[in-house]
This record gives structure tokens, sequence and C-alpha cells, in this order.
């Protein structure tokens, strides 16, 4: 509805145009919205007071011209003028009719366009450090970049989901160093473990596996470990300095083979992980990237060779920095360290030109809100090297906090009492967590009420959704023991006995679903989608309990039951792009 009247707006500029009656001006594409107030009529819109200027006349006067110069349509009632030039119109009762027989006939493809014209757009999000399981914080992440993606799939953009693997680099072998000292503490060993270790019972899993299969292949006395190791932070030591050191005395006595086994057992463990969790929270994506290939390729010497050439690099204290600060950073970035390793900066960079080099129009990444600082780095070093900065798109996702009976629930990472997804999921279940975590803007914070995801009650958004789509399907079984024939007429019959209020609402309430999931993908804020739903839902459940679907007069019955249908369609729609079901029995 919106488009056909954009077209009719359109059309109406273009003849007087011809006319010479708007000067030089370019003709804009007319933007039409929605009234705030029906008594407004359905769909307002403000070109005459765009061009009033360039036509040379009031915006009043330019939209009597405009009014005047529109082609006849079945869809518009009544076209009047409002406030200082504003065209408003409203919409013929069959417009609105017509929807039930759009949604029925295009089914799964309702709301679904080709705006994005097979546009390539990457969207990488999670890429957590597989250093330990997801926790929640992940979650939220990855409910966003997920729902983010599948909407600019369904309005028509070509859509790669990515994960980048940080397979190398120092957290990596603070892991495979805890695996490790974990293993000896296995052995018998007694193990002073470095504070700045990894600590969950998941290391201990790994550990155990590496003891099963390798028995004491892999042991050394503690002594010998700890030679020549800095005194650790509650000996009044450095932790980092002590840390590092046990990592080098790991690849001392280990040597590159068994050292590297640890370090891809740690990996690939915690990768597979990763992965089964995620595709069973319902994210699955085309491309696991590796950040070990971008070494591995020379791409990562490629970068640092395009950033010396361009002078934004130079030496100091024996490493190489990038000159952020000349693109409005707070202070410059060291590339590569005087020790000779490149930064995960470096990869960072090499990284953002490989996925340009891959061919895609506009890359997004979804970050956790820690890393805003880094957002104009990174934008800073594309235009350094020569791209096009403006085609990378950060969306920062605030941590999300559970709350259980009232109560924070306290985390922390790197000591291991986190609440893993894998642990919300079997609380509260996919469907919940998934609605509940895109309910917010990314960059809100959010506070996740685990008792009120568990709860079945109108309170509880996505049950509430979830019961309207159920509800729908227990009238059609009711009609079914009932022995009522449910054989619906075709297109548009019977459809004029949708008078009530409540059906108008219901009506209204469909038609504007393509604009809410185009809104949704363009702005990338599926929040959007699931305050539509719960609108939806709340609209049919006021129109459930105030009438009879099951009515004597056939007629009628068949009108209600098209209805309904077409409510169900366009709940099961929206509920499929956010990645909850919508189930036919609760």
């Amino acid at each position: 509805m919106k488009n056909q009247i954009q077209q009719l707006v359109s059309q109406a500029l273009n003849k007087i145009a011809e006319d010479g009656r708007l000067g030089d001006a370019p003709i804009p594409q007319p933007i039409i919205e929605r009234t705030r107030d029906s008594r407004h009529g359905d769909f307002a819109c403000n070109v005459a007071l765009m061009l009033a200027k360039a036509a040379r006349c009031k915006p009043r006067d330019l939209a009597e011209q405009l009014i005047a110069a529109l082609p006849p349509s079945p869809v518009v009632a009544k076209v009047e003028i409002a406030g200082p030039g504003f065209i408003n119109f409203t919409l013929a009762p069959d417009a609105y009719r017509a929807v039930i027989s759009e949604v029925l006939n295009q089914g799964h493809d309702y709301g679904r366009s080709n705006l994005g014209q097979g546009k390539r757009v990457q969207v990488e999000f999670v890429s957590a450090n597989p250093t330990g399981p997801l926790h929640v914080g992940h979650g939220r992440g990855a409910a966003y970049g997920a729902v983010v993606a599948d909407l600019l799939e369904a309005v028509g953009y070509d859509v790669h989901r990515e994960y980048y693997v940080n397979d190398a680099g120092r957290q990596m072998d603070i892991l495979a160093a805890s695996v490790w000292l974990r293993y000896l503490e296995l052995c018998d060993e007694t193990i002073a473990f470095p504070s700045n270790g990894y600590r969950g019972d998941y290391v201990w899993d790994i550990a155990a596996t590496l003891h099963r299969e390798h028995g004491d292949s892999y042991r050394f006395a503690a002594r010998e470990v700890f030679d020549g190791v800095a005194a650790d932070e509650p000996a009044g030591g450095d932790k980092e300095k002590h840390i590092d050191d046990v990592i080098e005395r790991a690849k001392q006595l280990l040597g590159d083979n068994r050292y590297r086994y640890v370090f891809e057992l740690a990996l690939n463990t915690i990768l597979d992980d990763i992965r089964d969790d995620l595709g069973l929270f319902g994210v699955t994506y085309q491309e696991w990237f590796s950040e070990r290939s971008l070494t591995e390729s020379g791409a990562v010497n490629k970068t640092l060779q395009r950033l010396q050439d361009s002078g934004y690099v130079y030496e100091k204290g024996g490493a190489l920095w990038f000159k952020s600060t000349e693109f409005g950073d707070e202070k410059d970035r060291v590339v590569v360290r005087d020790n000779g390793q490149t930064t995960y900066f470096a990869s960072d960079i090499a990284y953002h030109m490989d996925k340009l080099e891959r061919g895609f129009e506009r890359v997004i990444d979804v970050w956790g809100a820690d890393h805003h600082g880094y957002v104009p780095r990174v934008k800073a070093a594309m235009q350094a090297v020569g791209d096009d900065p403006s085609r990378l798109d950060v969306l920062l996702v605030q941590f999300a906090i559970l709350y259980r009976g009232g109560e924070r629930v306290q985390m922390s990472t790197r000591s291991g009492s986190f609440v893993t997804l894998r642990e919300l999921r079997k609380e509260v279940g996919s469907d919940a967590a998934r609605f509940f975590y895109v309910m917010r803007k990314c960059e809100q914070h959010m506070d996740f009420d685990l008792d009120l995801a568990k709860s079945q009650s109108s309170d509880n958004p996505v049950y509430y959704v979830q019961y309207a789509h159920a509800r729908v399907c227990s009238v059609l079984r009711q009609a079914a023991e009932k022995g009522i024939p449910v054989e619906i007429t075709p297109g548009q019959q019977n459809l004029e006995r949708l008078t009530e209020a409540h059906e108008q609402t219901l009506l209204k309430t469909l038609s504007r679903y393509p604009e809410v999931v185009e809104n949704s993908a363009l702005n990338e804020e599926p929040h959007q989608l699931t305050h539509y739903v719960r609108d939806l839902a709340n609209d049919f459940h006021t129109y459930y309990n105030a009438h009879q679907f099951l009515v004597e007069d056939e007629a009628l019955r068949d009108a209600r039951i098209k209805l309904i249908l077409a409510v169900r369609q366009v709940l099961r729609n929206g509920l499929n792009l956010l990645g909850v079901s919508a189930p036919e029995k609760m």
C-alpha cells in the first residue's frame, strides 16, 4: 500500500514537472509515512513542503496541484490537505481487505522483497576468542547478528555469515599453558596455578583428555616448569610477565610438536563446543575464518607493507607503530612488537582488507560494547591502506545482565564463574533467549529476567506471541472436531463481511508487516520486529476474546477464518525471522 501511494505521488510529480511547475528542482522520491492519528487518514506525504520553494508557491497551493494531478486509483478513498501542506491519504476498505489474499497467496514470502538487489553483504558476529565456552553476553551478540543477517536476506541482500576465529596470539597461548598446568596436576604435580591463567572447569576437562590419551608423556616436574619463571602477582611479581614466562617454558620443555598438540587440542575442543552451542541456538555460518590463515597466506605482511608504503608506519623502541592519531585516535598503535610478533590489531586490519577484497559491498561487524574504542582505529587503518571505511558498519552490543528472583546473577569470565549460553538455553529455552535478546536496541543495556522468560503468562512477550499462533491453530482443530468444513473460498470473496472494529485494526496491522521487515533490516534494528509481532498478537488476542469465528453464517465464518489464517502466517513469518518457533499447541 505504501509503495502504491508512493507511485501515485511520483506520477503526479512527473506530471506537474513536465508542465514546468517545479522549475529546475530534481524530483525526489516522495516519502510516505503512516499517520499516527487515524482521523488524519492512513498515510501522509510531505513532498509539497519539500518542493514549495523550488515551485515558487505556497506548500498548500503545491499540494492542491499534486492532488489534482494524482491518477485515479481504487486503493485511495479520499485525499486531503492538512496543516501547512501535508497530503493525507485515506484508503478504500477494499485496499486493506486485499491484504488477506496477499498474505495467503504469498505465504512464507509475504514481507520479503528484492530491495537489496542481490548486493553482497558480510555479517561477522560473535567471533569470541576460543578460550572458553560462550557465555550469556556472547548469546546476545549471536541472536542479534543472526537476526540482522536474516532480515537483510529477507529484503534481497546476498548475505554471508562469518565467525572470525582468533586461533593465534597470546590468549590462545595462555589457554594452552593453562591446560598443560592442569594436566600436570592430574599427574600429581603440585602447581601454583597462575593468577592470569584460565580457571574454568572446561580447562580441567581438556587436561583430562590429554592425560587420558597420553598418560605421563607430557609430564615434567613442577620445579623444572617454574625454573627461571618470574614471580606471580600474589608473590609480589608481575602476573603478565609470569604467564608469559610459563608459556615460554612450556614451549621449551614440550618442543614444537608437543606444544602445538596441546594448543590444537585446546583450540579444537573449545571451537567444536562453540559450533555445537551456536548450532543448537539456531545460529549457523557460511564460514569460520581463521586468524592464523592471514599470517600463513601473507595477508598480514601485505597489509603492513601497504601501511608502510602509505607513510603511516614508523619505528620506535624496536616496534612498528601505526599513526592512528592522524585519523583522530588518542594515541598511535603498535602493529609489530619489539620481539617481531605482529599484534591483534595488525591481523584485524588484514582481515578487513580481505573482506573487501572478497567482493563484499558492505561489511557489518557485531562487537561487544567494550570494543567501542576499537572502531575508529580499524576505520582509520582501512582509510590508510586506501579502502573506503564507510563500507564498514560496526554494531556494538551491550552486555546482558541476568536476574533470578529479583537478584542479579554475578559473573566473572576469567575465574570461570559465569553463566554459559548453554546453561541459559537449558533454563529458559532457545525461543525465549532469542526473543529476549533482541527486544531492545543493541546499544541499550539489557536486564534479562530469567523468571519472566520461563513464565507462561501474558507478561512473557515470547509466550504471548507464540500463544496467539497456537490459538489460531486451536480454532482450526475445533472446527475439525465439530465437523465444520473450513474450505476457504478463493480471492476476496466474503471479505466485505469484515466490518468489526477489531477486524479493521487487524487488517491495518497485517498491512504494516512488509514495512516493518524493511525498516528492521535497513536500520539493523530487530527490536522493531519484536514490537510488531507483540502488537499483532495483542490485536489478535483482543479479537479472539470479543468474537466467535466458527459462526453459523458461512460467509462470515469464511471471512473470519481467512483473517485469522493471515494472522497465523504473518506471526509465523515474523517469528521465523527472529529465530523463534511457532508452536501449534501450548
